[in-house]
């Protein structure tokens, strides 16, 4: 068995930025331990695998140890590699996650995805959390993950967390955040728990930012960025109970996963071959 992947920067107008994802476009579905362990092999912080159902497109998303209900910025990359590779021609492509129907247009240069806004509660600061982070937190609310307010973006930048005590917290992510210098705002997320210490430009976390800092600055649409050590420029819109999420992107390889055994079986054999990235 042979099988075609694709890794596309994701929020990067240029090599080398924004968030390195694979894309496979699959004629069948593999068994789940085969798709994780080809996630695991490629080690970044999304491997994404699509599959044609009529008009729309299944997709499934994996992190290095856990499959994930949804992901933005693979969501964005398989449509990147649909419409480039594989010549579809439709300026919106409809995906179905596990947590529901995605919708990714193509327009003015860059690929929207249209995610519910999430409007995070207040949670309050607590000592375990300022310990875990190991810097001063103005807030702390929840969404889908734990949503903390720092007071400025070098605070962001320098924070460096300890990890080991973020993958002990319930929640399943940390995003950081504060009033950007050059832009509306920046953010970091950290996700141990999921096998991804930092991820390098997050497009669902924005689903809780935009609403957040749509509110702080009276504003509706958005510039974002996401300040990891290869940082992510994001466009941002609030639309109703909507957040529209926009970046470019650019294709940086493209290789293929050669297996010893039958794709009917997750038993060893596997290796990469070209475009993968190794820890």
């Amino acid at each position: 068995m042979q099988l075609d992947f694709h890794q596309v920067d994701v929020f990067a107008d240029r090599p080398f930025g924004g968030n390195p994802t694979i894309v496979y476009r699959l004629d069948r579905w593999l068994p789940d331990e085969l798709l994780q362990r080809i996630a695991a092999e490629h080690n970044l912080s999304q491997t994404a695998f699509v599959v044609r159902e009529g008009a729309v497109w299944r997709i499934r998303g994996f992190t290095p140890v856990v499959e994930l209900p949804v992901c933005g910025h693979a969501t964005l990359a398989a449509a990147h590699v649909l419409q480039l590779i594989y010549a579809e021609a439709a300026d919106t492509l409809d995906f179905i996650s596990r947590a529901g129907p995605l919708s990714v247009r193509r327009d003015s240069g860059r690929l929207w995805l249209d995610l519910p806004a999430q409007y995070p509660d207040e949670e309050g600061v607590s000592i375990d959390v300022q310990r875990a982070l190991g810097v001063d937190i103005v807030d702390v609310l929840g969404a889908n993950e734990l949503f903390v307010v720092l007071e400025s973006e070098q605070a962001v930048r320098a924070c460096r967390p300890d990890q080991a005590a973020l993958a002990e917290m319930m929640w399943a992510g940390v995003v950081i955040t504060a009033r950007g210098e050059r832009h509306d705002f920046v953010s970091r997320f950290f996700a141990p728990r999921l096998g991804v210490p930092e991820d390098a430009a997050t497009g669902t976390t924005h689903c809780s930012l935009v609403p957040y800092w749509a509110r702080r600055l009276g504003k509706s649409s958005l510039s974002a960025y996401q300040c990891s050590p290869r940082g992510g420029q994001l466009a941002c819109r609030l639309a109703g109970e909507r957040v529209h999420i926009g970046g470019q992107l650019t294709l940086m390889a493209s290789g293929r996963l050669l297996a010893g055994l039958n794709a009917d079986t997750a038993a060893p054999g596997l290796a990469v071959v070209g475009g993968g990235q190794r820890p």
